[in-house]
């Protein structure tokens, strides 16, 4: 019955810390990048396509636009983690 115990309050304690990873599409959506691109045409920004084409064979690109993306230099500055930013990146830089 202890041991029950304390395995149950170990899982529940491990389960507030676990923060789910978002994939690069479902980035996009909730940091409200579509509102200012799309996929394949000009809106506010760039099409994505055209930004994958001008960073083709960089492979510092993701970094640099993910510096660019947190300081707010040639971009909105948004509000996400690394690890959002670099998901949403890598799947712009992929198309």
């Amino acid at each position: 019955m202890k041991a029950l115990l304390i395995a149950g309050a170990l899982a529940a304690g491990l389960s507030v810390g676990v923060v789910l990873a978002q994939s690069g599409p479902e980035v996009l959506k909730s940091k409200g990048c579509l509102g200012c691109h799309d996929m394949d045409k000009k809106k506010v920004g760039p099409a994505f396509k055209d930004v994958a084409a001008k960073y083709k064979g960089d492979k510092d690109a993701s970094a640099a636009i993910v510096a660019k993306m947190k300081a707010g230099k040639g971009h909105p500055k948004i509000n996400a983690s690394d690890a959002e930013l670099k998901a949403g990146v890598d799947h712009v830089l992929s198309q």
